[in-house]
Order: structure tokens, then sequence, then C-alpha cells
């Protein structure tokens, strides 16, 4: 979970993953337990003063995880030891937490909360009886939920580069937490800019909120941008004329015509990534069935 001294991945190498994790949280939640989650744990609630006590402290800030994932309120077990990773859960049905952390943070506290985030999600999903196959991507869909439920900002909050040393904790790049930090903002409304404390992480929430703009200029959404639309405009004849030589969307697109009459398009909702199929008529507003997003779209 933690990169030290060596090369930080960048990029959006996971972003299928990430948007298939975020599908899966509003298909396991509900559009309404996912709006139980409209306030994001507070700087305050997991600041790490060095005069506090270690121990006590830790305890607290994992106390603040819990509340924030709404998990019941039982006994947190926290030990420090030599690891390779920077954090280990034991997932058990019993109510206590047992949460072991990499000694170097006793002289890193203010990225206890970060590590934290990431375990306690562990639990969350567990008892949620929420995984996806494979360690990898298990591990992508612990950080997109810690991230859109409002735990995760810490984790990229954790992402520095100076000179010789990096970190990062967890396994989705700087831009793929920005990505999801800024899906959760819009569909919620709350900025976590003024968060961080980190220069390179504000960066990579402001590159992770481009990509996710992208999302909501792409056909058949009425934002999309002219090169978009004249694509689409053309894939739309070849598929009312499927006689005539035409290609079919390219890869990416997102978008796909069925048919022939009456012609209707399916597209991924730029929230939750939800399917909606629409009829192909011109301009018009579709209501996800999964996050409620009202979209303007032009078929």
């Amino acid at each position: 979970m933690t990169t030290g001294g060596r090369e930080i991945e960048h990029g959006y190498p996971h972003l299928d993953t990430v948007r298939s994790a975020v599908h899966a949280l509003f298909k396991r939640l509900s559009y309404d337990t996912v709006s139980t989650f409209a306030t994001s744990v507070l700087p305050v609630d997991v600041a790490f003063d060095e005069t506090e006590d270690l121990h006590l402290g830790a305890q607290r800030v994992a106390r603040a995880m819990v509340r924030q994932l709404h998990l019941p309120d039982a006994r947190v077990v926290l030990t420090f030891r030599e690891m390779e990773h920077a954090a280990n859960v034991e997932l058990t049905a019993g109510p206590e937490y047992f949460i072991e952390l990499n000694e170097r943070f006793t002289k890193h506290r203010t990225d206890i909360g970060a590590a934290l985030a990431h375990e306690v999600m562990h639990v969350y999903l567990h008892r949620l009886d929420l995984s996806f196959p494979g360690t990898r991507d298990n591990e992508i869909l612990t950080d997109t939920a810690a991230a859109y439920l409002g735990a995760g900002w810490l984790l990229l909050d954790a992402y520095r580069e100076h000179g010789p040393f990096s970190q990062k904790l967890g396994y989705l790049t700087p831009e793929e937490f920005g990505y999801v930090l800024a899906k959760r903002a819009r569909f919620f409304g709350e900025d976590p800019a003024p968060w961080f404390t980190s220069p390179q992480a504000y960066d990579a929430y402001t590159a992770g909120a481009a990509r996710a703009r992208q999302d909501l200029r792409r056909p058949p959404l009425a934002g999309a941008g002219w090169a978009a639309r004249l694509r689409y405009a053309k894939d739309r004849r070849a598929a009312q004329e499927p006689r005539r030589a035409g290609r079919p969307p390219a890869a990416g697109e997102g978008y796909a015509f069925e048919g022939p009459s009456p012609l209707r398009v399916s597209f991924p909702c730029p929230a939750c990534h939800q399917r909606i199929r629409v009829p192909v008529r011109g301009r018009l507003q579709a209501r996800c069935g999964l996050c409620k997003t009202l979209l303007d779209c032009d078929t």
C-alpha cells in the first residue's frame, strides 16, 4: 500500500475498474444509502498533534473513520509493527476492529488517517459482502469506495513528491483518486480542494476533475463537443440505414445503437456508469434509474 523512493505511477490505468467500482457501490447500497454519505470526514476530526499520545490519537482517528462509514461503534485495537505494507486489518464478524499499522507511522502521524481510511473501508466492504475478484481489483474497489464515501480524500493528501522522496498510499494513481473525488464532489456538491495540504495532491485532484468532466462531454449528452457530435451523427446515420457503408461506434465512445426501428441508444451514466437506454428522437431529458441524476441529451 506504500510507495516510498520508487517511481509513482500516474494517469488512468485502472479507470475501467474504478468506474465499475462506483457502479457497484450504487448497485449494492442504493441511491438512498449512498446519499447518507453526503459529508466527508473533516480535517479537524483526523488532525494529529505531535503532542497527542500516539495510541490514543490513533484510536481517536480510527473511531472517526468508523463513524464516517456508519459502522457499529465498537472497540478499536491498534498496534504498530514492522511490516511491508502500510497497514493490515483483521476481517472478523465480531464487533471489535483489529488494525495493524506500519511502525513508520509513529514518526509520520499525519498519514495515520489515510492508512485507516483504507483499512476501515476493508471492514465496511467485508460486512457489506461486496468484493471484486482478484487482489488488485479488490484493492481498487476499496480505494474507490473510500474516496467516494467521504474518507479517501486523505489517501490522496498523503501523496507527496519532494526531490528524491516520494510517497503514495493506496492502489489508485493520484489522478484516479482525483477523478473519484471529483465525481463525489459533483454528486454531493462538496468540494474537498481546501482540505489538501499536499500541493501534489491538489494538482492530481485538478487533473482528475478535468478527466471527470470529459465524461459529461460524451454523446449523446447535450454537452458533447462538436467533434464527438459529428462522430455520433455519422454512427447514428449508419445505424438508421444498416445497408449503407458505415462503421460501428468506435471503441471507447461508450454509446451503442439498438434498432433499427424504433432506434434507441444506450450509454453509461456519467455519474454512476449505469447503462441508460433512450429513444433516438433529438433533445430530451433522461433520469438515471440508479443514481437519479437528470441528464440533458441530444440523441
